[in-house]
Parts: C-alpha cells; structure tokens; sequence
C-alpha cells in the first residue's frame, strides 16, 4: 500500500490532511475496501457508500472521546481502515481476524457493538442521558440506516429522544436500501424528502450565508426561525421535527464539504438534531452499484470483472423453500409470505414474482411481521414467515402470545439454523431451539436434507397449528425434491442406522456428521446407530424410550447451544423414564461464537467426528453396564 492512507494511523492523522486532499484518500479506502472483499468476502456496497460519511464523522468529531455509533455496523469497513486497524483490515472477517462489525472489545472506538438493525438510536440516547448526568461534555452520534428507522426500537428511541436530552445528532444515512429496497411509508416520506431540489437549491445558497454570520446570535435565531418557514413551503411536514428533533437536509452524502458543513452545524448545535444525508450504495464499483442487493454482501470474487469465484454450489436450502413455497401456492390459494427486509436471502424472490398480492416484505419488523401474520390466520389465511434464525430472537413474546397461546395456523421457517461462520456471534443461529422448544402448541422440526425440507413445509401448510422449520446456512447433501410431497408422520422420528451399543440422535444437519462419527466408532469395534429425530417437539419418545432399553449409550447432536438445546428435552425424557445410561450432548457451548470459517470452529469446539468419537470411547470405557 501507499500514498495517503498509508499514513493514516488515527483520526489525529485524517485530520492534519488538507481537505484537498481527502477525495483522494476516499479513492484509497474504496480499492482497499474492494480488494480486501474480493478475497474475504463481506460487506461491500453498503460500505463503499459511506466513505466520505465517514471521512466528514472524523474530521468533525473526536472519537473515541465523542461516541459514534452505527446501526447494525455493516457499513463501518472505511471507519475501522481510519480507525487503527489499517493494517489488520487484511484479516478482516477471518478466523482471528478483525470482525465484520463494530465490537467494543476491538477497539475503543468501537463505542457499541452490533449486528442487528434498530439499536443504534436506542444505545446513544442512553450514552447521551449517561453524559448529561455525569454533566460529562462529548458528543454523541447516531449513524442510522433508512431502512432501520422503520424498525420499533428505532421508532421507540425517536419518541424518547426529545424529552430525555438537549444535545444529541442522528445522522440518517439514507440510501434507499436496506438489503433489499426499503419498504412501507416511512422510505416513502425520506423519498419525498430527497425529491424537493428547490428546497436544497435554497437551503444551501441561505447556509452558506449564515455560516459566515453565525457569531451573531440575534442572526442565528433570525435564521432558524427563517428556516422553519420556507421548509413550509417546501416539504410536506418534516416529521423528525413533530419528534422535537431540528432536520437539516437532505445532503449529498458524497459531497465532502457539504457533509463536514452540515456536521459542524449538528456539532454547535443546542437542541436534538437530524442531519438526512443521501448516499448511493456500492459507489465506486461498477457491479455494486448496478446491483446493490446482490452485492450487499458477497464472497470472494474477480475484483476486475465481479465474477464470483466461489465454486458452485447445490442448491441451497433458502432456494429450497422458495421453489416449495411457489409449489404450495399454486394449489393453496390461502397461502401467504411475509418477510422482514429479507426477500431474497430467504429465498422468496421468486413467490414474490409470481405471487405479489400474497407477498409481503414488512421491513426490518421481524415483531410486526409476527402478529401482522397472526392477524393474517385469524381470517382463514396460512402465513409463512420467512426470518434469519438470529433474528427470530427478536420474535420470542409474540410467538408466545400471539400465535400460539391462540393456537393460530402461522408457520415459521428460520433460515441459516446453526453456525453461520465468517459473519459471527451477531449472526450464528444457535439460539433458537433453547428459545423455542418450551412454547406450548409450537411443534417444531428441522430437516435432515431438501427433500425432507419440502416435505416438512408441506406437512406444515396440511396441519393447520403454529410450526417452527429450522434448516441451515447454504446447501444441504444433494437430496432431490421428489415431485410428489408425503407427509411427514406427525411426531414421528426416522431411524436412519441401526447399531446397539450407541445410539446418535443427531438433528438435522448433523446426520452427515452422526454418520462419519458411527463409521469410526465403528472400526474400534462399537456398533452405533443414527436417528434423524426430524423433531424437537414434540419429541418421539417412543422411539427414544425403545433406544434407551437397548443402548448402553445416546448420543445428541445438534447445530445450535447445548444447553436448553435438543440433547436437553431428550436429557428431560430420558430422566422421566429412569434410564440408567449414559447421556452425552453434542452442541455449541453457552457462549457467544466467534466469526472464523465452519471448519475451524468445528476444530476449536470439539464438533468435529474424531473429537466426538474419541469421547464417547473415553465415556463407554467409563460407563456401567447397560441398563435391565
């Protein structure tokens, strides 16, 4: 690397820059940034976006004295380059590496850390009452994405805002976009907003006049006052300002001195302010900025063509669903899809073509979308939500309350079920079964390939009760989908292996792994045996309660925490028939997993088929002998 960034070592040395020269290193930091992604993988179009944003963050504000915190943190590659992680940004998203996201254990400047949409507005007003108390005199910031300001949290936090502190700036970075284009009457209104060039022509020529004025306080009151006025005529209602919040905007977010002008501004100001600014996604590469969604995030690719350079892949299990989905929905007319800003990572961009007045995508609103589809039900409908697993954290109490507690026809499919690798603890799915398998009225199931996926989805649409579909990130072994759909017998497990010193009761994904653990447990002399359980609950417990009375052992394995997990409700069952075995469970531990590659973290934590056999030979050798 050389010329400008490579000097770069603090903000202090973005600073002492001329402003001349910051285009240029905002040249540096997007070839860097698309270097870097080409061969880890990652987050490229929101991140060349906000490159000049930023660059204007940084040379107005002090962090990490002043806090600057940005929702979800996806965009946040040209903050951590400028940062100190220059030269660490090579690792980025690998095994040991620095993360994909802001985490407070990185970096100090790295004020709050995040993953999830929405918590941004939420976390800096709690940092700025914090401040007021300690009569402390930083700034705080709020970098806030359009799609998330429809988020409740968010919308909770613009209530709260006003009443709760007199100093504090949210900037909206607007782009239109969230993965998929955003979504409902809040991105309608921030389009209205960007729409009124007249207004802009007029506030730009009056700002510029005021800044050299501005050490007038009369003027500056006069000014304000002004402002209010003409935006009357202008724009509809500014909204943020019925939130007691003063808008400026909209501003180009790549014009430098424009950026740094508004943000002096919100850094002098006396009451709560919002700066609106306009960025375009994927700036600065051809591929991403044709096609933003596709390259929100991406793996390694060809930098100087776009071509992806991941090997092919099976059909993945997301693609699964959606084709299922379209399959259903030609001879179920009752059926329907919601999804949360997630349209094409869950697989539903198809249904939405084909079927667009039973699809609907409610933006980064995962409760929402939950009693919207509980509503749904009540009136004869069969709703599918479609949701990442690690956001379907967010859904728990209406889950509860809302479809079940009622016993309402709502199916739920949570995508990338398990470890999820180089994204991290923000997006592994491995809470959801400790989450889910306790709800009454819920059954809950996850399949072992894509067939079964389809036939799962199928059964569920058929049974008229809340079910929960579990499946992983990616592709599955290569089952095809027959044309003809059997249901799933209710409650039903599979066996899959027949052996009688072990039996492996292995979920889902894991039966590739279960099978490789019974091949070497197999050469030692011991014969084990693999079920596919299909569900979590309810669990069958008559084919459990029979594999207890043989084995001399059983086996768990699941792609999600051990603890509350799977192994648990089979520990609760076997514990409830006095077996006298041994028990061993195979999952994640109760901590939060770093990012790195599968395979390395199957190494790290033991769930791998050689640490798993080696110790169920170290528990046989120990163990009593089989129970009566």
């Amino acid at each position: 690397m050389s010329g400008l960034l490579q000097k770069i070592d603090s903000p202090a040395d973005l600073k002492a820059l001329t402003p001349d020269a910051l285009p240029a290193v905002a040249e540096e930091i997007r070839k860097l940034i698309i270097e870097t992604v080409s061969r880890n993988g990652g987050h490229l179009a929101a991140n060349l976006g906000t490159v000049e944003l930023t660059l204007a963050l940084l040379r107005v504000f002090e962090p990490p004295a002043d806090k600057l915190l940005w929702d979800v943190s996806h965009q946040t590659y040209a903050y951590k380059i400028l940062t100190g992680r220059r030269d660490a940004f090579h690792t980025l998203r690998q095994t040991g590496g620095i993360s994909g996201f802001l985490l407070r254990e990185e970096s100090p400047y790295d004020a709050f850390g995040a993953g999830h949409a929405g918590t941004a507005l939420s976390a800096a007003l709690g940092m700025a009452v914090a401040r007021d108390a300690q009569n402390g005199g930083e700034h705080v910031v709020a970098v806030v994405g359009d799609g998330a300001l429809g988020c409740g949290v968010s919308l909770e936090a613009l209530n709260h805002i006003a009443g709760a502190t007199r100093r504090f700036i949210v900037v909206l970075n607007d782009n239109e976009m969230s993965i998929s284009a955003n979504v409902g009457s809040v991105a309608r209104y921030l389009s209205s907003l960007l729409a009124q060039p007249r207004y802009n022509r007029w506030k730009t020529a009056v700002e510029r006049f005021a800044r050299m004025r501005l050490g007038l306080g009369w003027l500056r009151n006069v000014y304000f006052r002004l402002e209010e006025a003409v935006k009357s005529l202008f724009l509809d209602s500014v909204i943020f300002e019925e939130f007691g919040l003063r808008y400026i905007g909209p501003v180009d977010g790549h014009d430098l001195k424009k950026l740094i002008g508004a943000l002096e501004i919100a850094r002098n100001s006396d009451e709560p302010i919002l700066i609106h600014v306009a960025t375009r996604k994927g700036l600065g590469y051809g591929p991403a900025e044709e096609d933003p969604e596709e390259w929100h995030g991406t793996g390694a690719f060809e930098s100087a063509t776009g071509r992806v350079l991941s090997p092919a892949v099976r059909l993945r299990y997301s693609g699964v669903f959606g084709g299922t989905m379209e399959r259903l929905a030609e001879k179920e007319s009752r059926l329907v899809a919601i999804t949360a800003a997630m349209m094409a990572g869950t697989g539903l961009t198809g249904f939405a073509s084909k079927f667009p007045s039973r699809f609907y995508d409610v933006g980064i609103s995962e409760e929402h979308a939950v009693v919207f589809a509980a509503g749904l039900a009540c009136r004869g409908f069969l709703p599918v939500v479609a949701i990442y697993s690690t956001f379907s954290q967010r859904i728990v109490d209406y889950v509860i309350h809302d479809v079940c507690l009622q016993k309402l026809p709502v199916i739920f499919c949570l995508d990338r079920g398990g470890i999820v690798g180089d994204d991290g603890p923000t997006h592994h799915g491995v809470f959801d079964i400790a989450l889910f398998r306790s709800v009454p009225n819920l059954v809950f199931m996850q399949p072992k390939d894509e067939a079964e996926l389809a036939r799962m989805l199928d059964s569920a649409v058929r049974w008229n009760r809340p079910v929960m579909i579990r499946y992983p990130r990616g592709a599955g072994p290569g089952t095809p989908v027959p044309d003809v759909l059997e249901e799933i017998p209710f409650g039903k497990a599979e066996v899959v292996r027949t052996g009688a010193d072990v039996q492996c009761w292995a979920l889902g994904d894991m039966q590739r792994l279960a099978g490789k653990v019974a091949d070497r447990l197999a050469q030692r002399g011991v014969n084990a045996g693999v079920v596919n359980p299909r569900f979590i609950t309810p669990l069958d417990r008559e084919l459990l309660l029979e594999s207890s009375r043989s084995a001399r052992m059983i086996v768990t394995l699941e792609n999600a925490v051990v603890s509350g997990g799977f192994g648990s409700a089979v520990g609760d069952a076997l514990m409830e028939n006095g077996y006298g075995g041994r028990l061993l469970r195979f999952g994640w531990p109760v901590q939060f997993i770093p990012h790195g590659s599968a395979d390395a973290l199957a190494d790290r934590f033991g769930m791998t088929e050689t640490a798993i056999s080696d110790a169920i030979l170290r528990a046989m050798s120990a163990a009593s002998p089989p129970p009566g």
